[in-house]
């Protein structure tokens, strides 16, 4: 089976933005917009790699990090947290939680790609 990736992420734009890039590198692309059912999700689909917005309705992505390693392990389940904020205090409550990698909209493309193969060779 090829490599998964569930992208939690509510604004359209970036969904197919992230969608069409990991297609294009081969990545099966799961998605969900609501915070609420996020972990639930993870259970289900058990992907590689998540890619989680901090700010979603439902739970906050940092609620949802906090859940997810309480469960999966970094090196189990690697986490790319997506946020248009991004002060050092929303990095370190980030780095608390558990995260893999932080990384601030807007992104580049190139910038995607590299977080997602770096993430996915661990």
């Amino acid at each position: 089976m090829g490599k998964t990736v569930l992208l939690i992420e509510d604004e359209p734009n970036i969904i197919e933005a992230i969608r069409f890039l990991l297609k294009r590198e081969g990545w099966k692309v799961f998605t969900t917009s609501d915070g609420s059912i996020a972990v639930q999700e993870v259970r289900q689909r058990q992907p590689n790699l998540v890619i989680l917005d901090v700010m979603l309705p439902g739970k906050s992505g940092y609620d949802i990090l906090r859940e997810l390693r309480q469960e999966f392990s970094a090196d189990v389940l690697p986490v790319l947290m997506l946020t248009a904020r991004g002060q050092s205090k929303d990095r370190d409550i980030a780095t608390q939680a558990g995260v893999s990698r932080f990384m601030t909209k807007p992104f580049s493309n190139s910038e995607m790609i590299e977080a997602v193969r770096a993430l996915s060779e661990k």
